[in-house]
């Protein structure tokens, strides 16, 4: 994946009112991705809600989204699993569905040091068919790796070639002169910041759909050298980013309305546990997100 760049809009997971996954909701979910002139797409991260998802169903996920996308766009599939033969699995899958390149998580079932880490990721990328990333994400995921981690493990496997940050611009700078051009880094926040990570050598983002549109065209204009229209662009969505970004549980309660209006959902039906909407929030999402239409 050497050529791997842009907007990565990474998957909700709606449910249905008998609370399984939605079939219908993820097609159109992915579709609009398609649409919106995406670059890639992605799934099973923390916006699909993945730690609440059951093997089943993340397997069905990811089918899906192969079968919905097809040779279309690039996929990038988040790898959850608590030992490294889990993890294989889940990666060998991905492969057979057709997959670009996997982002592994960190293992949630244990504590484990950078040491731990460092070989528990390395069995996985050794197995792997594929390319692999990181999600670096420790103010998220309660564990991460240094600089010097990340650097080890460029060195132990080469497939190991893209990591995606969950970091402030000025953060992932510095992990980008780190790892010294081996890796190609994508950052997530919901697209914060976006043009300074673009400045700071970040090759694209991984948001989630609800103004990915919009942020794929903050991209092109920033390629284009069109920097003053897509800090415009930028700042009109800032607020809107700024209000799903104050916890993970507000971006997945309120992210996930915005989406789902924006796809023409009559409703949506949360899976236990979760932060439930208010009227305050409604009316605040509303107001920031009062120009985003009908995905087109």
């Amino acid at each position: 994946m050497t050529d791997a760049r842009g907007i990565y809009p990474i998957l909700y997971a709606f449910f249905g009112a008998d609370g399984k996954l939605d079939r219908d909701a993820m097609r159109r979910q992915a579709e609009a991705c398609v649409t919106m002139g995406a670059h890639g797409i992605a799934a099973l991260g923390l916006a699909t809600e993945v730690r609440k998802l059951s093997l089943a169903e993340r397997h069905d996920v990811m089918a899906w989204l192969m079968e919905d996308v097809g040779d279309r766009l690039p996929v990038a599939i988040t790898v959850f699993g608590d030992t490294p033969d889990a993890q294989i699995a889940f990666v060998k899958s991905a492969a057979e569905l057709g997959a670009a390149w996997v982002i592994l998580q960190p293992p949630q079932g244990h504590v484990i040091d950078e040491a731990g880490l460092i070989g528990f990721f390395g069995k996985v990328m050794e197995a792997s068919p594929l390319p692999v990333a990181i999600q670096n994400a420790p103010q998220y995921l309660g564990v991460g790796l240094s600089d010097e981690g990340l650097h080890t493990l460029c060195r132990n496997h080469s497939n190991f070639s893209l990591l995606k940050g969950e970091g402030s611009a000025l953060q992932i700078a510095d992990t980008i002169k780190a790892v010294d051009g081996v890796l190609r880094v994508f950052n997530g926040r919901g697209g914060l910041e976006l043009t300074d990570n673009l400045r700071a050598g970040c090759v694209g983002m991984i948001p989630a759909p609800e103004c990915a549109d919009v942020q794929v065209r903050i991209y092109e204009l920033m390629k284009a050298g069109r920097e003053t229209e897509a800090e415009q662009l930028y700042a009109e969505m800032l607020p809107l980013i700024t209000f799903l970004m104050q916890s993970v549980d507000q971006f997945l309660c309120y992210g996930k309305r915005l989406t789902a209006r924006r796809l023409g959902l009559d409703k949506v039906y949360d899976r236990e546990p979760c932060q439930r909407p208010t009227d305050l929030g409604l009316a605040v999402l509303r107001r920031y997100s009062d120009g985003l239409e009908a995905y087109r």
